[in-house]
């Protein structure tokens, strides 16, 4: 079966592939049936990553299989210039950073389509979304197995397409077109800047291929070009993973039903840009302003989207602005050069947020669609097992011992610290606090506060209970394969080439407890025992609030921008296309149709007017010879007359 799988890996992305086929164009008026092939065909998918995964264990080798698509082998001779041939080919990559994308997708993927069968329950929609779902896992299973630029920026589009289909599923909501339609704009900024990245790498190099890539920029000594292609390359991730400046659209994608958020924008989709750095690490890590830029990116974003999470209310928001902030996380420990602290973030993240999403959509559930923390609370007595498995999920991703999120945060912050980034230790201690905060400021609020009179809260269904026990097994369990000391660990399969993986910091370690437990404390002392009023330190730092907020008003600024600088520029242009550009054609048009209107008495085609314009000739050009030589016109018919 391993071998099977190894040899077969493109089998991985073809089944729900097959999948959407089936539902799209045969079952959707069979709803079950719809929602039983798309199962199917993902933990069918699912087992073969499993089987792909124990393979790379067993031989930890990078294996690669490629047809040609197609070849121009004379570029230079047609565009008259110093190009190499073109050879594009469809190809499969697998190593274990592949092994482990692979099985996270497929495990996330199958979690939240088996959760959606309850979640989704009596939507008239329900048939589309399955076929939905099962056309982004195989978007994102091919762009994880691409082995080259052109297959992943496919793909890429591919996974883009299905996050605007899903955001917008409900597109009967306005909210809802309008978040589809942001998150769809806003992505294509950050893909022209990959493209034009891409085409600058096959125009240069004359292959898109990661591994001739590879060899290729290893001896390329242009370090200018090298970082402009680094820097363009860098806007699909900053794109397609919310950073900063291009984060606006995630926390609007909450709109799409909240399994999509699980799977999208959270453990899956949004990854892909960080998956992108660690695919063609060898590209930034060519350069340092590549992994400056990455690193400063990440950070910012980190720091920027912690802050303003601490101040939403909406539980989908501060998930959202979450899952920016650990995105950011994972960048910077790219940016920082670890490989492996950024890929073992985003793999223990995946466990813990789409356990956390899944929980506040069993939340919204119960409550019939309340979002606002302030109007949840008592849910632990009514809704155990969500309670209990999102307090889990909470303790993961603040980071305490010996929960999954302990040991990815603490590589990362570890990859600081002993790499002596002092200023970015700093600022991952600082979000690692404010991440602990603001987790249990939703924890107290909606699960341990006081329970609404109002609300009548029930335990999810059995579809989707099962799914919150095993994401929380694995936000548990999923850090053990990174524990210092291990000698087959996650850091032995996955990291980069010559890269020194750091000695463990037991300083580190108990610093980044402390952290958390004074972020969990803190949120304890405000929210929970009431010790301190929060309604009290909102209107003494109203302003600062406010700023939070609002999110810094980055969406207000972005919309003013729109409003004033891209619609004055487009009535200029408007301005300039009427009355210039159409002035001149216009112009030239009606030139064009009096010159017509006067050469047609010239071309009539009637014999008698073509030979009276030749007698009207010759009689002009005789009276002209007369008029210019009279005096010798004059003495011949003197002489004449004589």
């Amino acid at each position: 079966m391993v071998d099977f799988a190894i040899h077969n890996a493109w089998l991985i992305p073809l089944l729900p592939a097959i999948s959407f086929v089936l539902i799209a164009f045969f079952f959707q008026r069979a709803k079950a049936l719809s929602a039983f092939t798309s199962i199917v065909c993902i933990l069918a998918a699912f087992t073969l990553a499993i089987s792909v995964v124990i393979g790379i264990i067993h031989n930890p080798e990078t294996v690669e299989y490629s047809v040609r698509w197609f070849s121009i082998e004379n570029v230079a001779s047609l565009l008259d210039a110093n190009v190499p041939s073109i050879n594009l080919e469809i190809g499969i990559l697998i190593d274990p950073i592949t092994a482990m994308m692979l099985f996270v997708v497929t495990l996330v993927a199958s979690l939240v389509q088996i959760y959606s069968v309850g979640y989704m329950h009596g939507d008239p929609g329900y048939s589309s979304y399955f076929a939905y779902q099962s056309l982004f896992a195989m978007s994102m299973l091919g762009l994880v197995l691409s082995n080259n630029f052109l297959m992943i920026f496919m793909f890429w589009e591919l996974v883009g397409l299905c996050s605007y289909l899903l955001i917008g599923f409900w597109f009967g909501k306005y909210s809802a077109r309008e978040a589809a339609k942001k998150a769809f704009i806003t992505n294509r900024v950050g893909d022209f800047g990959l493209l034009l990245g891409i085409l600058m790498i096959q125009v240069i190099f004359g292959t898109l291929n990661f591994l001739d890539l590879q060899s290729a920029i290893g001896s390329y000594t242009n370090m200018a070009v090298l970082t402009v292609i680094t820097l363009l390359v860098l806007c699909g991730p900053i794109g397609k993973s919310a950073q900063f400046p291009l984060h606006v659209w995630l926390p609007d994608a909450m709109e799409g039903p909240t399994p999509v958020s699980a799977l999208i924008h959270a453990a899956t989709m949004v990854v892909a840009g960080v998956y992108l750095i660690a695919r063609a690490y060898f590209l930034f890590s060519a350069t340092e302003t590549g992994l400056t830029a990455v690193a400063y990116v990440g950070g910012f974003t980190a720091l920027f989207a912690a802050s303003i999470a601490i101040a939403q209310d909406d539980i989908k928001r501060i998930l959202a602005f979450s899952t920016l902030s650990q995105l950011g996380y994972m960048v910077m420990a790219l940016g920082l050069a670890s490989l492996t602290a950024g890929m073992f973030h985003l793999m223990t993240h995946a466990f813990f947020k789409a356990l956390l999403f899944l929980g506040s959509g069993s939340v919204i559930h119960a409550l019939h669609e309340k979002q606002n923390i302030w109007d949840m609370g008592g849910l632990s007595k009514k809704m155990p097992v969500t309670t209990w498995t999102f307090v889990i999920g909470a303790l993961a991703i603040a980071g305490i011992f010996p929960l999954a999120g302990f040991w990815s945060k603490d590589e990362i912050l570890l990859a600081a610290y002993a790499g002596g980034h002092t200023g970015f230790y700093i600022l991952g201690s600082f979000v690692a606090f404010l991440t602990a905060f603001y987790m249990f400021r939703l924890v107290f609020t909606a699960f341990f506060g006081k329970a609404k009179p109002e609300n009548h809260p029930h335990e999810s269904p059995f579809s989707m209970a099962l799914p919150l026990v095993i994401l929380a097994f694995f936000s548990i369990v999923g850090g053990l394969v990174g524990i210092p000391g291990l000698e087959h660990g996650f850091g032995h399969y996955v990291h980069a080439p010559g890269a020194e993986h750091h000695a463990p910091s037991m300083m580190v370690m108990v610093s980044s407890t402390i952290i958390a437990v004074a972020g969990i404390t803190l949120a304890w002392v405000i929210y929970a025992a009431k010790l301190v009023s929060a309604d009290r330190i909102a209107a003494t730092f109203r302003p600062v609030y406010l700023l939070l907020k609002n999110k810094y008003y980055i969406d207000e600024i972005y919309q003013w921008v729109i409003d004033n600088i891209v619609d004055g520029l487009g009535k200029v242009m408007y301005w300039v296309d009427i009355y210039i550009v159409n002035g001149i054609v216009n112009g030239t048009a009606f030139i064009t149709r009096w010159l017509g209107g006067v050469f047609r008495f010239v071309q009539t085609g009637r014999t008698q007017d073509y030979a009276l314009i030749i007698f009207s000739a010759v009689v002009l050009i005789a009276l002209f010879l007369v008029y210019n030589n009279a005096d010798q016109v004059i003495t011949v018919v003197g002489g004449v007359l004589k």
